[in-house]
């Protein structure tokens, strides 16, 4: 399918600060060059641009689903499509309180449940409502892309033919692969180390000598490189990392997802 390909850095509550970054860019043989950034402020911003823009691929950085133990616990529904509109009908307040009182419950060690994915993508739970907040991500991104009439392979197909493809990514994935458990970014001034500067420096010439495992190398101009090392926070990198992610499975059969995979809980590509 022809049309826009992009990796998306998401933020549960954009601004000016700290916006949502996506990372457009194209496929030629081995090569994904980057084309261009794009940010937005606003939540409605970014959904809207999603349903504005008729063909795309994108990969997201939020989860897509809830651990099927949670969900059967609190006695939530056990389909995508009813789940995701009782969970967006939700406060955040009383997304807290209700996970809260699940790990409350568990022991020491094992207080949140996980998806099947996160073991092999080394991801946090999806059910993590701080450091990182991703089921606010989820409770904010996912139906704003049901709304633009995506396709998220393996857990939802709109009406109609499929032109916007949402895929799960996740770009700690990808860097650890290639610089190891190095960090590369902070968004607190005092932890904008050197060493973080190096780490970011390290990963784009991975980044441009190429992923084994993926079999593609990113391609940037000068001045793309240089926004990606000024930018301490990450976003900017992190965005180009899913880009890379969704460029993967947009040349693999099924979006590179495997044969099976739960439909509440949905799978982050390349994992």
């Amino acid at each position: 399918m022809s049309g826009l390909l992009f990796g998306c850095d998401f933020s549960s509550a954009p601004s000016r600060r700290k916006p949502i970054v996506v990372a457009r860019g194209a496929v030629d043989g081995v090569c994904v060059t980057l084309q261009g950034l794009d940010t937005f402020d606003t939540l409605d911003g970014w959904g809207g641009w999603l349903a504005r823009t008729p063909v795309w691929t994108g990969g997201f950085d939020f989860p897509f689903g809830l651990p099927r133990e949670l969900v059967v616990e609190l006695g939530w529904p056990l389909q995508w499509p009813a789940l995701m509109s009782y969970y967006a009908a939700l406060t955040r307040g009383e997304i807290r309180t209700a996970f809260a009182a699940f790990c409350a419950a568990r022991p020491a060690g094992g207080k949140f449940a996980h998806r099947a994915t996160d073991g092999p993508a080394g991801s946090s739970p999806s059910m993590k409502w701080v450091n990182p907040p991703v089921a606010f991500m989820l409770h904010a991104g996912v139906p704003r892309l049901v709304a633009a009439g995506a396709h998220l392979p393996g857990l939802h197909a709109p009406a109609g033919a499929a032109t916007r493809i949402a895929l799960e990514s996740y770009p700690g994935l990808l860097a650890r692969e290639l610089i190891g458990r190095r960090s590369y970014k902070a968004d607190d001034r005092k932890r904008q180390t050197p060493e973080r500067a190096r780490a970011r420096l390290d990963l784009l010439d991975a980044l441009a000598t190429g992923s084994r495992r993926l079999g593609l190398r990113l391609v940037l101009d000068a001045a793309q490189r240089r926004a990606l090392l000024a930018d301490a926070q990450g976003d900017l990198i992190d965005s180009v990392l899913c880009l890379l992610q969704t460029a993967w499975a947009s040349g693999q059969p099924a979006w590179g997802l495997p044969a099976v995979i739960d439909p509440l809980e949905g799978w982050i590509v390349s994992a």
